[in-house]
């Protein structure tokens, strides 16, 4: 049983996590999704119970699909870059060796950080090799510098990893969406495990970009929401490598726990902060630098600190973690690999659905193949049980390795896994529960 959270931006959103209450929001009790492949038969018809569904036409296909990515090769989150490219390269594999009349093909690109032009390369040479659709970026801040160019293509926009709470209502002509939910909620529930851990005052260091600032409001207004004070928060810049000014600005302050909302900045800054007596276990970490340190920090130099990260706690999902491995042997990390893995299912299903790899076909059917529409048969993480009930005519709804995925008319998930995660004495970090 997991607590269940019900939080309101621009829309309804419901966001699950584990080991703590949220404060200020409506809890709610959901019981656990099933996470076996395969699909779970209903009566529905074509079209779905919504008269938003499109009809499916049955029949087979023979279709193929290319899709580019623009994933952290190199930058701020080149972390994230293997673990989000191995979950592609796994759902291209299981499309093609279902041999279901759909064969990937897949353009691998790199979309550096904000500091550079390297997306905006990427994405022009992506484009002139005619792919349908664009798995990326990693980044919020990258993808508002690619955004337009993408879908004013008529190309597909699918991030695994943008929380930016921006995209939610961005005029994307319908073609972005993301498996990742909007930091609103990530930064609900990181304020609110630092209230139930007790911290009265807070301090933040703050990457200054639209996923910097945004999420440092969200932890800002619930933390002090519950009760707390924020004494200090200090920004600085994509690009920067000396953040002295920036730890003095906040440890001036003596706050009782400091909460990182950066990328890797935080490999000079923890060492830094701790270095100059700041106690190792009283830092928060974010999606964005919640990585494993062991080869980075010495051994106990963050033991006992926290950090949230969207999504399943993949190292639990047995076989999905054990097959990123063999397309990946050296993964260490697996955040956003399961977001990754179901943005290329989607893709492909939507294509199949609408018997068309064109993007507006694709985007078309996104919101359908993912149950946002109506009823239909559950496909679990399983391309050739979806290709076969889509072949049959009938609509299905993806759930996926990152959770029951559903999009809403934004294209944003509906329903959000935030895990809270602490680190251990080797700087790796585990999930609470």
């Amino acid at each position: 049983m997991s607590v269940f959270a019900k939080a309101s931006a621009s829309r309804s959103v419901r966001a699950v996590f584990t080991g703590i209450a949220m404060v200020g929001v409506s809890a709610l009790l959901l019981t656990g999704c099933a996470s076996g492949a395969g699909t779970t038969s209903t009566d529905a018809a074509t079209p779905a119970a919504s008269g938003d569904a499109k009809p499916v036409t049955a029949g087979t296909r023979d279709l193929t699909l290319k899709i580019g990515t623009l994933l952290p090769q190199s930058g701020g989150l080149a972390f994230l870059g293997p673990p989000e490219e191995a979950g592609v390269q796994l759902a291209v594999n299981d499309i093609n060796a279902a041999n279901l009349g759909m064969q990937v093909e897949v353009v691998k690109r790199d979309s550096g950080d904000t500091t550079t032009d390297t997306a905006t390369t990427s994405v022009t040479d992506l484009l002139s090799q005619n792919v349908s659709a664009i798995v990326g970026a990693a980044s919020s801040g990258v993808s508002k510098t690619v955004i337009d160019k993408i879908t004013g293509a008529g190309v597909v926009q699918f991030s695994p990893a943008n929380t930016s709470a921006e995209f939610t209502n961005y005029p994307d002509k319908g073609l972005y969406f993301r498996t990742a939910p909007s930091d609103i909620l990530q930064g609900e529930v990181l304020g609110t495990q630092i209230a139930n851990d007790g911290v009265a005052t807070l301090g933040l260091i703050v990457l200054n970009d639209a996923y910097g600032t945004g999420l440092a409001e969200t932890v800002t207004k619930t933390f002090e929401s519950s009760g707390g004070k924020v004494v200090a928060t200090s920004l600085f810049n994509e690009g920067e490598s000396n953040f002295a000014s920036q730890i003095a600005e906040v440890t001036a302050q003596n706050p009782e726990a400091i909460a990182l909302i950066t990328f890797d900045q935080a490999k000079v800054i923890v060492p830094a902060l701790v270095g100059g007596g700041f106690p190792g276990d009283k830092l928060y970490f974010v999606d964005g630098n919640l990585s494993d340190y062991s080869a980075d920090f010495s051994a106990g130099l963050v033991e006992g600190s926290k950090g949230t990260l969207p999504g399943l706690d993949v190292t639990t999902l047995g076989d999905f973690t054990t097959r990123l491995l063999e397309v990946d042997p050296n993964l260490k990390d697996f955040s956003y690999a399961a977001e990754s893995y179901d943005a290329v299912m989607l893709i492909a299903l939507a294509a199949y659905a609408a018997n068309d790899t064109s993007g507006q076909s694709i985007a078309d059917f996104l919101r359908q193949v993912s149950g946002g529409t109506g009823d239909g048969t559950t496909v679990k993480q399983d391309f050739a049980a979806g290709a076969d009930a889509l072949a049959k005519g009938e609509q299905i709804n993806y759930d996926g390795f990152s959770g029951p995925v559903t999009f809403d008319e934004h294209g944003d998930p509906t329903e959000a896994t935030i895990g809270v995660y602490q680190y251990n004495a080797d700087n790796t970090y585990s999930r609470i529960n």
